[in-house]
């Protein structure tokens, strides 16, 4: 694409906030950040919600096209602007289709049916917006362990990456998820340590970490009853 990208990402904070901040350092793109949190009422403004009607975090905006959902930002960023030895989407047909299965199910199985549903109704997380449901939690971090299996399977290899030798957005979705989930104390297979090592180990991991950091804690306006 000619000339200098106009990209504002909005949103900090969140396991899915970096998503996209970490897409934009592995391509090495210019980015002014809006750093607004989730549920502290910055995402409801009348400014926000004419570019996001959903009121949700992140939301990119490239000049006058905006894009929500973290694993379709990082989509797009990788395919807008990936350059030669800078691209977070393999080539290959059948290799595309294989990341797309990835991307399909990390968001699915992993983050919306598991981890997702742990942090809605956990006590110390959304539990008190959403309804606290300990068995709930227990359930949904079960299925996670379950469906982790796929990932156990495909790194026996001792691939690098989930693609093999080739680092994709795949990576980037994976990794955040097994970060969440070590943080709710779900435990990970054992192969998916080293592999998460070597992720974080990338400088632009590293720049995403700050990136995301908000400028103050983020506290969860109380719902309206």
């Amino acid at each position: 694409m000619a000339g200098a990208p106009d990209l504002t990402l909005w949103g900090v904070g969140t396991s899915r906030t970096i998503r996209a901040h970490w897409a934009m350092h592995e391509l090495n793109l210019p980015y002014t950040t809006k750093p607004i949190g989730p549920r502290t009422g910055e995402t409801k403004t009348p400014e926000y919600t004419r570019l996001n009607p959903r009121q949700k975090v992140p939301l990119l905006q490239d000049g006058d096209f905006c894009i929500g959902e973290s694993a379709a930002i990082v989509a797009y960023l990788s395919r807008t602007y990936a350059s030669p030895g800078r691209t977070l989407i393999p080539e290959t047909q059948r290799d595309y289709a294989a990341w797309l299965e990835w991307c399909f199910f990390i968001v699915t199985e992993l983050d919306s049916t598991s981890l997702y549903v742990m942090r809605r109704h956990s006590a110390d997380a959304l539990g008190p917006i959403y309804g606290i449901a300990p068995d709930v939690v227990a359930k949904a971090g079960e299925y996670f362990r379950e469906q982790l299996r796929h990932v156990e399977h495909a790194l026996r290899n001792g691939r690098t990456y989930l693609m093999g030798d080739q680092f994709t957005s795949a990576d980037i979705l994976l990794t955040t998820c097994l970060d969440w989930a070590i943080a709710y104390g779900v435990g990970v297979c054992d192969n998916a340590h080293p592999y998460r090592e070597r992720i974080h180990d990338r400088p632009a991991f590293k720049l995403a970490v700050e990136a995301n950091r908000p400028l103050a804690p983020i506290t969860p306006t109380p719902s309206k009853t």
